[in-house]
């Protein structure tokens, strides 16, 4: 067998659609398997700069023109964007009968491609379980990185074969999973670093001027415990929540009250009123879970919480008009990025 990835047999021609940090990794990916990539996308400056480190060669065309030249069509564009753009390609005849459609969306399975399917494409959903810089650096993170592989069964060997081709592992997914599997992929990468961004205000508050060399040691042992923990026990046991320590898990309820105290202290300072409402909250659950995984029992657990109660259950909601940079109408973030840069 020839050592050449680009002599194997089935290589396609790969056009990318959004040369953001997922569409140009996963392009460089794919080309490093063999498939060429013919054609890519990129609207703005950072995306061009991009498409060049990663993609060095291929030529920067519109969405249409990517969509005539490939054979294999990567869309790693934003969730909202996705349908519209399927839409909007089926109506004006650009999808062609045989061709591989792929997108890269947590949140959607292949009905969304069901324009492009009315016109005799192959739908296929991967979505690799991993954040993504848009450097380089992401591409030996692929290796051993899940993706959720969504497709109907004739087809779905295809794109478990592209998911091993660029060192994942495919993970099967039912179509109608896709919001539950999208919600906790978000829920642990999102919160994890809105956590690390109040424990972090919590530790400058204190003095300490570098709380990300603090906490890392901390923080990477905790989420490996609780990851081992999740592993080892299955679906039965405790999961998770078996590696939890700190006052939680101890019954200490004096110290949760003071650090109840404290951080409402710090939320009233600084206006950071989602630092305590987000200790209280997670604190709650951790409360809850531990009773019913057997770790702290009831009058601890009801003493845990009574020192809580002085913490509201979760943060004010934002102002309509907080400048938080929510999409505009026009469906561009307020910085002006096109909607098709980045997934």
């Amino acid at each position: 067998m020839s050592a050449d990835p680009a002599a194997r047999p089935g290589r396609l021609g790969v056009g990318v659609v959004g040369a953001g940090r997922v569409g140009a990794v996963l392009g460089n990916a794919l080309r490093g398997a063999g498939h060429p990539v013919v054609a890519v996308s990129a609207v703005s400056q950072e995306s061009r700069e991009r498409a060049a480190t990663l993609l060095p060669g291929v030529p920067v065309v519109d969405v249409p023109e990517v969509v005539r030249r490939s054979e294999l069509v990567l869309l790693a564009v934003p969730d909202d964007v996705l349908p519209g753009l399927v839409r909007g390609l089926a109506e004006t005849g650009r999808w062609q009968a045989g061709q591989i459609v792929v997108h890269t969306s947590g949140r959607f399975g292949v009905d969304v491609l069901a324009p492009a399917r009315a016109a005799g494409v192959i739908p296929l959903a991967l979505h690799p379980a991993m954040t993504f810089t848009g450097t380089s650096l992401d591409l030996a993170r692929l290796v051993g990185c899940a993706f959720a592989v969504t497709a109907p069964a004739p087809v779905l060997p295809i794109g478990q074969a592209l998911v091993v081709e660029v060192g994942g592992e495919p993970v099967v997914l039912a179509e109608g999973a896709r919001g539950l599997y999208h919600a906790g992929l978000a829920h642990a990468a999102n919160h994890l670093v809105v956590l690390v961004a109040q424990a972090s205000q919590a530790l400058r508050a204190a003095g300490v001027a570098e709380p990300g060399r603090v906490l890392r040691p901390l923080l990477d042992a905790a989420l490996d415990g609780a990851l081992r923990a999740e592993d080892a026990t299955g679906a039965d046991g405790p999961g998770a929540i078996g590696a939890l320590t700190g006052p939680v898990r101890r019954g200490d309820a004096g110290t949760v009250h003071e650090h109840a105290v404290t951080l409402a202290a710090l939320g009233a300072a600084t206006g950071a009123v989602d630092v305590p409402s987000g200790y209280g909250a997670l604190a709650r659950a951790a409360t809850s879970r531990a009773l019913a995984a057997g770790l702290l029992g009831p009058a601890e657990a009801e003493r845990v919480l009574d020192a809580l109660a002085g913490i509201n259950a979760g943060p004010t909601a934002l102002d309509p008009d907080d400048g938080t940079g929510s999409p505009g109408p026009d469906g561009q973030d307020d910085g002006g990025t096109s909607p098709q840069e980045d997934a």
